[in-house]
């Protein structure tokens, strides 16, 4: 018989008693496949995320006009399109108001019919909240009646929040209106800019990162009911089974539960991606449809799966002697030795160190050697455990009875002790690594923005219009309750002839109270005009941009104006400094602009502004208050939609790196679902294998709170010193990462201890789950047996 038709007899008897093997067997190949399977569904769901992202952005770019053609004039083919993006309380509402120019208007993605002037399209997240209680004060907001829902085609996600409001009083004044787009056609064709090297290590680690405690759990899967597996194997030997023989028909075994948990695993799959549609996280979600594993990589696992249990399970025997009369594995082992067991993170670190101080002016990371780096200093936690466990257990004496047990338990095991907790040690480890080189790199890619929230909560944004319509606004936006204060100020040109050819000079008016926002005034009654100099620390000379002198003549309005004068289209007024006007330093105002030119009182003003003046409202709010904020933007929706009210804040953070700050949440969510339930597995198929000893115990009088108690130790001591040992190699591996960002190596220890937490916390609900098949299998007739 050749050597493959030995391996192929061998492994198909090892299959045999995966399944034939009474209750005992399949139950053991069952949560085998189940410890797999978890694995398994994950490794499809990693797979199919870059094919879910590339579509949520080709469906972006799909009704994007960012590169439409945008002709000057009106068509039977032009749609007026411009955004009135919205917030609603923590959550961000993208929105567009439309006007069909034509009969031949181009439609958006998702869409059968341009919605009429008033009406509402709405994608189905935007619809519940709208219909929800919770979306009480929006629907005042957006009140029009819903005429549409926006289809699959025109949705990143199935969470989105979008609508479409049509108009039909939208117009675009000129091609310098750059408000409003006219547009022939929906689509963005312009090549999406990569991530800069740092970012695309992220990426890399992040995959890295959470992929490893999948390896590690579906390692530890496939070694289920090892003890009760090799007293089968010696019986085999008894029978005329030579070694090598008995060590295929394990790998047999093996490779049936993998089988098992391939199919388990495309079913949970399958599952969770029916799932996927509702779970939204920080309003990223990813249509079902979208999360399409690439045949290649699903073939990759289906053969990996299999070739690794064998493997894992070959690899595992190396050491166990099985004999006709036993395992040579219930004598005492040899002590673990420490030597071999530190050339894997070593070598890891020695992959990773030559990187150091690259950042993104070295161009990209080889990303073969930074995924070798960190693989190693990983599966050095799997190698360094058992040892750090065993020299523990090896030196604790005494104590109660339910730590004595525990303790001679884990001295017998120590190395299936180790494999219970090794998946989350691991998954612990690259969380804390990654937190650690996040944190030390956000500054690169959080920026300040200037505002200060703490002079203004929102800037409404008005452009066109007249003073009168301002302070009616500011005046509604000042009545809403919670509302503190709402300082309006407007702003135009001006300049000294027509038309300009050189520096403007920029005009800010409003009244005393509002142009202290922006400038640093002594005294200030109404009739008072003021130069602008650099700072509060400038003196009278430090004058900056355009300015002008009291007496100094000027023009207003759109002060680069060509044409003949109209009744529509008026030649920009002439208007004088009034005299007296005196130099005062400027300040930022809330949204961090600088102003320059003059500030002017209302009654010193110019009295026509034309179309071309740009206003804002500062607006100050009790926000104990509830909904202060959202009162506040419905009065400025209610006003004009195409009024943009904007949220300051102190801080913005780049949208690549906000984006693969997203996919670590969606990766680690899926990687504690995937801890919690393959420890829970873990444990469930330990206890059944001590099932008789513990019933054993309970017949000879041994209370059943100091076996929970023993079952506890035996839990808690593995976790905390694998916690430790993680949160040790996490931290080096964070250093290592951030020094290689060019950044200084700092200790992240609130992200440090969080994450450990998190990993005791699931280890604790763990436990807890467990509790009660421990309790039923701590009674006597479970000594009963066929």
């Amino acid at each position: 018989m050749s050597r493959l038709q030995a391996w192929a007899r061998d492994l198909g008897m090892g299959a045999r008693f995966a399944f034939g093997g009474g209750r005992e067997g399949w139950i053991r190949t069952l949560l085998t496949g189940v410890g797999v399977g978890l694995g398994v569904a994950l490794l499809l769901i990693s797979t199919a995320i870059p094919g879910a992202l590339a579509a949520r952005y080709e469906r972006g770019d799909a009704r994007s006009t960012m590169s439409s053609e945008q002709p000057d004039t009106p068509g039977p083919d032009t749609l007026l399109i411009t955004r009135i993006n919205q917030t609603y309380r923590d959550k961000d509402i993208e929105g567009y108001a439309l006007r069909a120019e034509g009969p031949r208007a181009p439609l958006p993605p998702g869409l059968t019919r341009l919605p009429a002037a008033g009406e509402l399209a709405v994608s189905p997240a935007l619809g519940e909240l709208l219909k929800s209680s919770e979306g009480a004060l929006l629907r005042e907001r957006l009140a029009g009646p819903v005429g549409e829902t926006i289809g699959d085609p025109g949705l990143v996600g199935p969470g989105e929040l979008l609508f479409y409001l049509g108009s039909d009083s939208l117009a675009k004044s000129g091609p310098t209106d750059y408000r409003v787009d006219r547009v022939t056609a929906f689509g963005h064709d312009v090549a999406r800019e990569g991530l800069d090297p740092v970012l695309m290590l992220m990426v890399v680690l992040t995959f890295v990162a959470l992929l490893m405690p999948v390896a590690v759990f579906i390692a530890t899967a496939v070694r289920f009911g090892g003890e009760r597996r090799d007293r089968r194997l010696a019986a085999l030997r008894l029978v005329g089974a030579d070694s090598r023989m008995v060590r295929r028909i394990a790998a047999g075994e093996a490779l049936a539960g993998s089988l098992v948990g391939l199919v388990l695993g495309a079913g949970f799959f399958a599952v969770g991606r029916s799932l996927v549609g509702s779970v939204s996280l920080r309003q990223r979600s990813v249509f079902p449809a979208d999360l399409d594993p690439a045949p290649w990589l699903a073939a990759l696992v289906a053969v990996a799966v299999p070739a690794a249990a064998v493997a894992v399970t070959l690899f595992a025997l190396r050491g166990v002697v099985i004999e006709p009369l036993g395992v040579v594995r219930t004598a005492r082992p040899a002590r673990r030795r420490i030597w071999w067991r530190l050339l894997l993170p070593l070598v890891g670190v020695g992959l990773l160190l030559p990187l150091g101080g690259r950042g993104n002016d070295h161009g990209r990371f080889n990303q073969w050697q930074v995924s070798g780096g960190v693989v190693l200093l990983l599966v050095g936690i799997t190698v360094l455990l058992p040892w750090l466990l065993e020299r523990f257990v090896g030196k604790a004496s005494g104590g109660p009875v339910s730590w004595q047990l525990a303790v001679r338990r884990l001295q017998i095991d120590s190395g299936g002790a180790a494999r219970l907790v090794n998946g989350i040690a691991v998954a612990v480890a690259g969380a804390v690594a990654l937190q650690m080189f996040f944190a030390g790199v956000e500054g690169d890619y959080t920026k300040s923005t200037g505002q200060d929230p703490a002079r203004a909560a929102v800037a409404v944004m008005v452009h066109g219009g007249t003073g009168g319509g301002m302070d009616g606004l500011a005046g509604r936006i000042a009545a809403v309750p919670g509302v503190t204060r709402a300082v309006p100020l407007t702003s135009t040109q001006a300049a000294h002839r027509m038309p300009a050819e050189e520096e403007t000079v920029q005009m800010t008016i409003g009244t005393c109270d509002a142009l202290g926002e922006v400038a640093v005034l002594d005294s200030c009654t109404d009739g008072d005009a003021f130069l602008l100099t650099a700072s509060a620390s400038a003196s009278g000379d430090g004058f900056y941009g355009g300015t002008a002198r009291a007496g100094d003549e000027l023009f207003i309005g759109d002060v680069r104006w060509t044409g003949s004068a109209t009744a529509d289209d008026p030649a920009p007024a002439k208007w004088t400094v009034p005299a007296g006007t005196r130099a005062v330093p400027g300040r930022e105002d809330p949204t961090g602009a600088l102003r320059s030119g003059l500030l002017v009182t209302p009654s010193a003003a110019p009295k026509e502004l034309g179309d071309f003046a740009d206003m804002r409202i500062f607006v100050q709010v009790d926000e104990s208050g509830p909904d202060v904020l959202d009162r506040a933007r419905n009065a400025v929706f209610a006003s004009d939609p195409l009024v943009t009210a904007m949220t300051l804040r102190e801080h913005q953070q780049a949208a690549g790196f906000s984006s693969v700050r997203t996919g670590l949440f969606f990766g680690a969510a899926a990687v504690l679902v995937l801890i919690g339930g393959s420890l829970f597995v873990s444990q469930l198929e330990q206890l059944r294998e001590r099932r008789k000893l513990l019933s054993s115990l309970v017949a000879f009088g041994t209370r059943r709170s100091t076996l929970s108690l023993s079952v506890l130790w035996q839990t808690a001591v593995p976790i905390a010193l694998g916690l430790l040992l993680a949160a040790c190699v996490g931290v080096g591996l964070g250093a290592v990462l951030t020094s290689m960002a060019a950044q200084p190596v700092r200790v992240d220890w609130p992200s440090v201890l969080g994450m450990t937490g998190v990993g005791a916390g699931v280890v604790a609900a763990v436990t807890l789950l467990s509790l009660p098949p421990l309790l039923r299998l701590m009674r006597p007739d479970g000594l009963r047996t066929e």
